[in-house]
């Protein structure tokens, strides 16, 4: 997505600057061994025609019974214009679809994005997506959702572009991971139906991205190197049982649970754009799927009119470069088949009917101005009674890692201590349309210095910028920076959020300390603060930003870890709180003696501090688990650990070659047997649990087919859902004290132990809950590339039950 505009001459001519000097490759490799032609690429991606037509199948017949008839009377004009963008002047939506005024269809409003409505006022800051997969509570993953939904609806948007489970979290330092709700296909998939269902009941329609294999920021457009030779956008190249095993897999679920829309992303797929991958759309997602929405394109992801029409692309965004008036010439001349128009205007106008957006819903766009700085009419978008449900979002999304001598919760602490940048809100806020206030004030110190070195990856997210190189450059004595910090309640890009007030943790603390009579003491910008020898407890907040359109430099920066160890070497009680944005090493102060806690506090949302000070106190208790792999070391994910890059004959295509298959997150780790420092699933809680009496019942005794025979539905063919088997466990709590537990089950498949099942269960003090997990065909089948099928084998699955990847108590076996 585009990012925000911005109200800073500065921020202008910075990025007037890169654009003119950055590089999106090498020019230094020999020019006769560069492949220059795209034309070597051909055959790469197999080629699926034509491209299948929505039929209604499912619950959809209805709504294609009403889009028929209304299709119908349109012109080829106004069938045209239902398939491309427009950039409407009188709103500011991220996009828009023309009205059809005499058939009384008012037009689409797309918007930003999964945390909120993005770049207006009088909305929520919800907590961020991954921050939702860190509570692995899908019940909770669905208030929010409808939550959100129903902002966008209050602020006439029709469709809301998330939410992410591309990037899947394949590269670890990748820019976008946040947007994300896990690096694991079976917590994604869950989570995002859970957030598609929940959101459409509003009525607003839901446009899962980035379709697929988008894993990196860098190169994801095509450029120009240092010679000004062009670079294509990087390649996904990646074998069919991968794709279909972790890529697609959360998509399945989403399309599944009724996605009015997918958006196509700006990486190739084997050598052939995700946007006119006639495998990937008309194949895969239109063929296999049976999806029955239409296909928008990311904004600009388009680069071709004829080819992405014949592949299965039904909306062009944000306006008609290839589309528009191309588009009708090509139906007229006969290079695009008038039917394969008429599916476009048909999966459009079904997804609007479907979503009952007929029939009383908001005026497009009137809550989103086209600048907010400027005089409109206010429009209330906070959906009522959201208080309570943000605020518990941003509690179960926090994970307690370490916690010895019983550092938390504290207890009336008479003096505690706060050190480092994260503590307070930013001070210069991002008013709804990018304007910065006091942007200069962040140049002061190196706290500061690294604040608006973020918000400048913030603003400037687009394009393959490296920012450490041309910022010195450009503003003298900059600093060459390891990485970004900012204080904010999400990550940027066109994933962030626009909070009507920020509680930063100092502020709850602050409000905390009045109520317990607690000395504060505090210092936020000295790298070696003084430490009062009597605190009670030292408290050290820092973070670690991303933003769409940058990969991450690195999974942690010299100046915060030398913070918290100046901090530590003097107070015998520290506790380190990270905000992050995707995954942050510890390694480096982990195992001071002096630090007794540590807490990922991923990204909350505008109740940041409130939701923390809950949980430090021990009002709330911690439930959330990691949703990604926390190594010891940088090098132990390996060639994974960074984004690929043009070199060699590829100097001008980028080739980002999955080779790894299906060993990424955790089942890299098992594989490659590294012990993590914090493994997937992991998480503590002030209390204890057990677990015990596993149960695996077969569904039927009688012989299972090996491949599935149902006709295709939404998300595949019908069978893939049956219940083969349940799993039941017990859930005690044995630490005397009320808390909720991930209860997680992984099954052995193919050789890597993959979680297929996870309930989360309040258990109050002394007591039990059961967990009941249903394992379907799809749960314990393999792709089979020859058959192009989901194949059930007969033999022996282990099947294993805890509270993470690595911690699990109990073991049986299923027979099939």
């Amino acid at each position: 997505m585009q990012p925000p505009k911005v109200g800073v001459a500065l921020l202008a001519t910075l990025l007037h600057s890169c654009l003119s000097t950055a590089q999106s490759g090498s020019s230094s490799t020999d020019n006769a061994t560069v492949i220059t032609s795209e034309t070597y690429f051909y055959g790469q991606s197999p080629p699926v025609y034509p491209s299948p037509n929505g039929t209604g199948v499912g619950d959809w017949k209805a709504a294609y019974a009403k889009a028929e008839a209304f299709v119908s009377q349109l012109t080829l004009s106004e069938k045209v214009n239902l398939a491309t963008g427009w950039v409407d002047p009188s709103t500011g939506c991220s996009g828009s679809i023309l009205p059809i005024p005499r058939l009384g269809f008012p037009g689409f409003c797309l918007q930003d994005a999964t945390s909120g409505v993005r770049s207006v006022d009088y909305v929520n800051a919800y907590p961020s997506p991954l921050h939702i997969g860190a509570s692995w509570n899908r019940e909770l993953t669905s208030a929010l959702a409808k939550n959100v939904a129903t902002e966008f609806r209050l602020k006439g948007a029709n469709v809301i572009n998330g939410p992410v489970i591309g990037p899947l979290g394949r590269v670890t330092t990748g820019g976008r991971n946040w947007e994300g709700f896990a690096d694991d296909p079976y917590l994604s998939g869950q989570l995002a139906a859970q957030y598609v269902k929940a959101g459409q009941e509003v009525g607003v329609i839901m446009n899962t991205k980035h379709y697929i294999a988008n894993e990196q920021e860098y190169y994801r457009n095509p450029g120009t190197d240092g010679a000004g030779n062009a670079v294509a956008s990087v390649s996904s190249n990646l074998d069919d049982r991968t794709l279909h095993e972790l890529y697609l897999w959360p998509f399945a679920d989403a399309v599944r649970a009724g996605s009015g829309a997918i958006m196509c992303s700006y990486n190739r797929v084997n050598n052939s754009h995700a946007c006119q991958n006639s495998k990937t759309l008309n194949g895969i997602l239109k063929g296999e799927l049976g999806f029955q929405g239409f296909v928008c394109s990311d904004w600009g992801a388009v680069h071709s009119g004829v080819a992405s029409a014949l592949s299965g692309l039904d909306m062009e965004m944000p306006s008609g470069i290839y589309f528009g008036s191309y588009l009708y010439a090509a139906v007229t001349n006969g290079s695009v088949p008038l039917s394969r128009l008429d599916d476009m205007a048909m999966r459009i106008i079904a997804t609007w009917y479907q979503m009952g957006q007929d029939a009383n819903f908001t005026t497009r766009g009137v809550g989103i101005p086209i600048n907010p700085d400027l005089p409109h009419t206010p429009v209330n978008g906070k959906a009522p009674g959201s208080k309570a449900n943000i605020l518990q979002g941003a509690i179960e999304g926090h994970v307690l890692v370490k916690n010895v001598n019983n550092a938390l919760p504290l207890k009336e602490p008479a003096l505690l201590s706060i050190y480092g940048y994260d503590a307070p809100a930013q001070t210069a806020y991002n008013v709804p349309n990018g304007t910065l206030n006091d942007l200069a004030s962040y140049f002061t110190n190196p706290a500061g210095i690294q604040g608006a070195y973020a918000i400048l990856e913030y603003f400037l997210g687009f394009g393959s910028l490296n920012l450490t190189a041309w910022i010195p450059t450009l503003i003298p004595g900059f600093p060459k920076l390891e990485k970004a910090n900012i204080k904010s309640p999400s990550g940027g890009g066109s994933g962030s959020s626009s909070p009507p007030y920020i509680s930063s943790p100092f502020e709850a603390l602050s409000q905390r300390a009045y109520e317990d009579s607690t000395s504060l003491y505090w210092d936020f910008t000295s790298p070696t603060p003084q430490v009062d020898p009597t605190s009670t407890a030292c408290l050290v907040f820092i973070n670690a930003f991303a933003t769409e359109s940058l990969d991450r430099s690195g999974t942690h920066d010299a100046y915060s870890d030398n913070l918290i160890l100046s901090v530590a070497s003097r107070c015998a009680n520290t506790i380190v709180v990270l905000h992050n944005a995707g995954i942050r090493l510890v390694d480096t102060f982990a195992d001071h003696p002096n630090i007794s806690a540590i807490v990922y506090a991923h990204l909350p949302g505008q109740d940041s501090g409130r939701a923390l000070v809950k949980l430090l106190y021990g009002e709330e208790n911690f439930s959330g688990k990691l949703p990604y792999t926390v190594a010891r070391n940088e090098s132990d994910y390996g060639n994974l650990y960074t984004h690929a890059v043009p070199s060699g004959a590829f100097a001008r295509f980028p080739q980002s070659d999955f080779t790894e298959g299906l060993a990424i997150g955790y089942r890299a780790f098992e594989a490659k047997n590294i012990t993590p420092r914090y493994e997937f699933g992991f998480g503590l809680s002030y209390t204890k649990f057990q677990f015990l009496g596993l149960q695996i019942r077969k569904v039927s005794n009688g012989t299972l087919p090996p491949y599935p025979t149902g006709e295709i539905i939404p998300g595949g063919r019908a069978d893939l859902w049956d219940n083969v088997a349940v799993v039941t466990a017990q859930v005690a709590n044995v630490g005397g004290i009320d808390g909720a537990e991930v209860a997680q089950l992984y099954v052995t498949l193919g050789g890597y132990r993959q979680l297929r099942g996870f309930e989360k269960v309040f258990v109050g003090r002394n007591g039990s809950a059961e967990v009941s997990f249903g394992l379907t065909r799809r749960d314990l089948s393999s792709w089979d590339v020859q058959a192009q099928e989901w194949v059930l084998k007969e033999g022996e699955y282990e099947v294993a039950v805890g509270a993470s990847s690595k911690d699990l108590r109990l073991v049986g076996t299923l027979s099939l």
